[in-house]
């Protein structure tokens, strides 16, 4: 999820935590408790720091190693133990189980976009991406506002935010059905398709559709039960070509790579060599398919410059081409 959606879990799972007794009756353990469970909301996304660093590094890591089975009880455990220093004599046990709850939920939650996580590593290290909830959806933003205000009105913490819960893990039930209702439509249309993909979107009726066949890839969308085809590629795995596997050798392709399922890729023959380039088809926006990987290569195979992120227009993704080529050379 987005880090506004995040940090209003956190404070739900504060409030929520208002019903065990042991942090109810103290004023310094309801406290830490709820600033344990704001900073665990949003301990597995410190990772973001990374994009400082480049987009490959970003790409490849991003809800990776934070996201994984042995940080669940390493963010509760130093938020917990940084809590202790500031408030000697809170309960450390109880402390621990809620901030440990509010990083599950943060994991847990991501497991449903279409971006997805690492969140079984190292124990499976794929990709888990459910695609039913968008990573901004704002019927859960608002249901945690909602909730906020009415608890700050008055009504009781545990209770207002355990209703909300029920709310949620009811919409929750009701998007992963009409995603299957999606899947058994498109496996009607494709019996022979190996992967369906859905992007969910703002829009409760409209999902973004990638289904991949032994032979063919459809770019499609489904909006009020109707499908409708953008684009028909042939499936056309990565070959065993020379300039490819050059390019292959680039960490910002190796990023894109490592991230996507279901791509198109291109060589091109151009002034200074060669240009490989991969898109990603889940998230085509207006005609257009803004997640890319490009490789810029010499007539003898040596990388020039390459880059992997969105763009959204070619002037933009010629500048950072050329930037990538003045500053490594």
């Amino acid at each position: 999820m987005d880090t506004a959606t995040h940090v209003v879990m956190g404070v739900a799972i504060g409030g929520l935590a208002t019903m065990d007794p042991v942090v109810a009756e103290a004023p310094a353990m309801t406290q830490a408790v709820m600033i344990g469970a704001i900073v665990g909301s949003q301990a597995p996304d410190f990772d973001t720091v990374l994009k400082l660093r480049n987009n490959a590094v970003y790409i490849r890591h991003h809800r990776g190693l934070t996201h994984s089975i042995p940080f669940w009880f390493i963010w509760p455990t130093l938020i917990t133990f940084m809590l202790y220093m500031l408030l000697p004599g809170i309960n450390v046990y109880h402390l621990w189980l809620w901030t440990f709850f509010a990083v599950f939920m943060h994991v847990f939650v991501d497991i449903f976009n279409a971006y997805g996580v690492k969140a079984f590593a190292p124990i499976n290290p794929r990709w888990l991406a459910l695609g039913v909830i968008n990573i901004f959806d704002p019927f859960i933003f608002l249901a945690h506002i909602a909730a906020i205000v009415f608890w700050r009105f008055g009504t009781p913490a545990g209770w207002t935010f355990l209703i909300m819960y029920v709310i949620i893990t009811a919409y929750y039930i009701w998007r992963i059905h009409a995603q299957r209702q999606v899947h058994k439509e498109m496996y009607a249309r494709h019996p022979d398709a190996t992967h369906i993909l859905t992007s969910p979107t703002f829009s409760w009726t409209r999902w973004h559709l990638v289904i991949r066949t032994p032979e063919w890839m459809y770019v499609a969308e489904s909006r009020r039960g109707q499908i409708r085809y953008f684009e028909t590629y042939p499936f056309e795995p990565i070959p065993d070509d020379i300039v490819i596997n050059a390019a292959r050798k680039d960490r910002n392709l190796k990023s894109f790579l490592s991230f996507s399922p279901a791509y198109r890729w291109a060589v091109s023959i151009e002034q200074h060599g060669y240009s490989v380039k991969f898109v990603d088809l889940r998230y085509r926006s207006k005609g257009y398919y803004p997640f890319v990987a490009i490789v810029r290569l010499d007539e003898n195979l040596e990388i020039l410059s390459s880059y992997t992120g969105w763009i959204y227009n070619t002037q933009t993704l010629q500048r950072k081409l050329e930037f990538r080529e003045t500053s490594e050379s």
